[in-house]
C-alpha cells in the first residue's frame, strides 16, 4: 500500500489518504458512530473531494471503536438537526453515492440508515460478528434511506421482505452467503481487507473505474435495445482517453501503466 498521507478531517470523521484510495472513518464512537448533521456535511464534502480529483479512484468507509454506523442520532433529530444533505441525502450519500467506486468495511453493527449508507456503497467487507439490520418498523418508522429499493435489489426478494418486515438482526455470515457481503473476515481486520481491495481497484484505470460503475449501476433498467448505444455515452470518452492510450502503451512495453485520470 502506498503511503499513508493526512487529507481533511474533522473531529466526527477522519479522512486519510493511501495513494488513490480515500478513506473515510465516522468518528463518533461514543455514540456507536450514530449520524448526525455535522458528520453528513463532512461525508458530503470527503465525497466531493473523492470525485473532483484526478489522483483518488476509490473511497472506503468505515466506523471507529468497532462499530460501523448505528443508524441516526436522536438526540440530534430530537433538538431538530436531521443529518440530511441537500442533494446528497442522509448522511450526505445515500440519494447521490459518488462516481467512483464506494467500500464499506464493517465491524459491529450496521443498523437502519448505517445499513443504508452499506447499500449505498459499490462493495462491502465485513467482519464475522458484524451485524446488519433496518429495524425501523419496530420503531414506527420506514427505512427511509434507500433501504426499501435497494435491499431487494441486492439480494432475493422474499429475503429481503422478511429483513425489512421483522426487523430483525442479520449476522454478517447470512449477508455473505445471501451474496451482499464480498469479502468475509475476522474480527478487527474489516478496514485492513477494505484496503487491500481498494489497492487492487485503484491499481486500475480511475476514468475506467467510474465509467463501468456509471454503466452498471445505470443500466438497471435499460432496454436490451437501447443497452449499447446508451453505454456509448459514459465508455467512448474512456476509449478515447489518454489514460486508454497509456494502458496499451504499458502493455506493449511490459510495464505498469501511469494514470493521470484524462
Amino acid at each position: 500500500m502506498t503511503e499513508t498521507t493526512s487529507s481533511t478531517a474533522t473531529d466526527e470523521l477522519l479522512v486519510e489518504r493511501h495513494g488513490p484510495v480515500l478513506v473515510l472513518q465516522f468518528n463518533r464512537p461514543q455514540a456507536r458512530n450514530a449520524m448526525s448533521l455535522s458528520l453528513a456535511e463532512a461525508i458530503a464534502a470527503a465525497l466531493d473531494e473523492l470525485d473532483s480529483d484526478p489522483t483518488l479512484s476509490v473511497g472506503v468507509l468505515t466506523g471507529a471503536g468497532g462499530t460501523f454506523c448505528a443508524g441516526m442520532d436522536l438526540k440530534d433529530f430530537a433538538a431538530g438537526r436531521r443529518p440530511v444533505v441537500e442533494g446528497r441525502g442522509f448522511a450526505g450519500i445515500v440519494q447521490q453515492p459518488p462516481r467512483k467506486p464506494l467500500i464499506a468495511a464493517v465491524e459491529g453493527y450496521a443498523l437502519a440508515g448505517g445499513f443504508e449508507i452499506v447499500l449505498a456503497c459499490d462493495l462491502v467487507v465485513a467482519a464475522r460478528t458484524a451485524n446488519f439490520g433496518l429495524p425501523e418498523v419496530k420503531r414506527g418508522l420506514t427505512a427511509a434511506a434507500g433501504g426499501l429499493f435497494r435491499l431487494p435489489r441486492r439480494i432475493p426478494y422474499h429475503l429481503a421482505m422478511e429483513l425489512v418486515l421483522t426487523g430483525r438482526m442479520w449476522p454478517a455470515t447470512e449477508a455473505a452467503a445471501a451474496g451482499l457481503v464480498g469479502r468475509l473476515v475476522e474480527p478487527g481486520e474489516a478496514l485492513d481487507a477494505a484496503l487491500e481491495l481498494a489497492a487492487e481497484i485503484g491499481a486500475n484505470a480511475p476514468l475506467a473505474l467510474a465509467a463501468s460503475k456509471r454503466v452498471i449501476v445505470d443500466s438497471a433498467d435499460w432496454p436490451l435495445e437501447e443497452a449499447f448505444a446508451r453505454q456509448e455515452e459514459h465508455v467512448d470518452p474512456v476509449r478515447k482517453s489518454a489514460d486508454a492510450q497509456e494502458g496499451a502503451r504499458a502493455f506493449a512495453e511490459k510495464r505498469s501503466p501511469v494514470w493521470t485520470g484524462r
